[in-house]
């Protein structure tokens, strides 16, 4: 397995690329083409690697450690069935050489069989006491497998091993979270943090657990440690920013995000919001500033025209509103909540026929929400078409068929369609199952709610529910 590469490219490698720009022949030590070929592993330079192996096993045709380097490049590759070849050889000379073990295993999970995967570096755990890579190697097996416990337990043993490795540290975090064991994350981040109380990543880790539960004052906290820790960490500054939104302090917020846009290049995600921040502020023109913002850093943002088209919406603006849904749409077209919005647009733009349309699409696309359902049905009725909104209403039921503003809603229905006996069984049942939400049916339609046999049900249900 690649080692951990230097800084500086040592002597040998200095040798070796003077060597190829002379095309001189010159002599290696075993360990110094390890080395070498390290080297250009590490830094993703497989086809000098691959040079250096071989040059390497023409001057030492026995080692056994550069053919499985050689075995690892062919896996990198994916030429899987010679890599197996070389292994079979390989392991009838030394049998008890942990890296064969893990390179079948890389094999065999390039192949989707974990479990074969696991078993193998289980086997060459007992052959080393270096077990560091093969704790990282099972991590992600584990991960793979859905194993999220025991993946999180060997990323905690890398950890233990090398507490600067913080890709080991982020895969514990993202381990806890999964299993939403937020608890269980804080813990490991404070007694980490007791061993190592100026790592900005445990900081940010920590603070995001903290956000996560809504405990806005420690996640504040944690963040401004992480920040003390590292001045220049943009990802501190834009969750402090989130946490002082949640806190309501948005001129707070604002500043924090501004620091990310000076620590680095724009983005999009912060102009968001700066953009809502300001909203929330009342400042409608520095919000509007900041969204277009948005969309300029990145046109693919769909949310920046979302938010675009929610500025709109709320100043009764309407066509602009619909341009910018449509640029949202015209970006991901399988969004149901834009087609929501879409249809709400159209609604208020009186356009019923794309509203209809709208509405339909974001079911389709999955929105199966009561909301959405009823808002479709109410454009139906809004264009004289009953008929369509009680099949609209009846789809809903399949849905929710405990739902009582259904039952209430076709109830009305069916009285504005003149179908006045559907009526009264709709609004029996409605009322059988929750007499308290009459008013659902007394404010939608009030022309029906004073009549005599309604008057009378609802007297009835009172009875028969005391």
């Amino acid at each position: 397995m690649a080692l951990e590469s230097e800084e500086r490219p040592s002597q040998s490698i200095t040798k070796f690329e003077s060597m190829l720009k002379t095309d001189d022949i010159y002599f290696f030590d075993a360990e110094d083409f390890e080395e070498i070929i390290h080297h250009y592993l590490n830094h993703g330079k497989i086809a000098l690697a691959k040079k250096a192996i071989k040059i390497g096993l023409r001057q030492h045709p026995a080692s056994v450690e550069l053919k499985l380097l050689d075995v690892e490049v062919l896996v990198f590759e994916n030429n899987l069935e010679q890599a197996e070849r070389m292994l079979d050889e390989l392991q009838v000379l030394d049998h008890n050489n942990e890296e064969i073990y893990i390179q079948r295993a890389n094999i065999f999970s390039k192949k989707d069989n974990h479990e074969a995967a696991v078993e193998l570096l289980q086997k060459a755990l007992n052959l080393t006491d270096d077990t560091f890579d093969i704790h990282s190697l099972l991590g992600m097996e584990y991960l793979f497998m859905d194993d999220f416990t025991r993946a999180k337990e060997n990323f905690m043993k890398c950890v233990s091993f090398d507490e600067q490795d913080y890709s080991a540290l982020y895969n514990v975090v993202y381990c806890f979270e999964f299993l939403e064991d937020y608890d269980g994350a804080i813990t490991y981040l404070n007694d980490y943090l007791e061993r190592n109380p100026y790592c900005e990543v445990a900081w940010h880790q920590l603070g995001k657990q903290y956000y996560t539960k809504k405990m806005f004052q420690e996640a504040l906290a944690a963040f401004d440690f992480a920040i003390i820790s590292d001045d220049g960490f943009m990802g501190a500054y834009f969750e402090k920013g989130k946490v002082l939104e949640k806190l309501a302090k948005y001129e707070a917020a604002i500043e924090n995000y501004e620091t990310t846009l000076k620590l680095e290049d724009p983005t999009s995600h912060a102009y968001l919001r700066i953009g809502r921040c300001y909203e929330k502020l009342g400042n409608l023109e520095m919000a509007k500033y900041h969204y277009y913002k948005t969309v300029h850093e990145d046109p693919l943002l769909d949310k920046g025209w979302l938010m675009i088209t929610e500025f709109y919406y709320k100043k009764g603006d309407y066509k602009k509103a619909l341009h910018y849904i449509n640029k949202a749409l015209n970006i991901d077209g399988d969004n149901a909540d834009y087609w929501k919005k879409c249809g709400k647009i159209h609604v208020a733009l009186r356009d019923f026929d794309n509203a209809d349309f709208a509405y339909k699409h974001s079911i389709d696309m999955g929105n199966y929400e009561l909301e959405t359902w009823l808002s479709w049905a109410d454009v139906s009725r809004m264009d004289n078409r009953l008929d369509a909104a009680l099949g609209i209403l009846s789809q809903c039921q399949e849905f929710f068929p405990e739902s009582v503003e259904i039952q209430y809603k076709k109830a009305g229905f069916y009285l504005l369609n003149g179908d006045k006996i559907n009526g009264r069984i709709s609004l029996m049942d409605a009322l059988r199952h929750d007499l308290q939400k009459l008013r659902l049916f007394s404010e939608e339609f009030p022309q029906f709610s004073h009549l005599d046999w309604v008057l009378e049900l609802v007297s009835a249900s009172k009875k028969t529910s005391r």
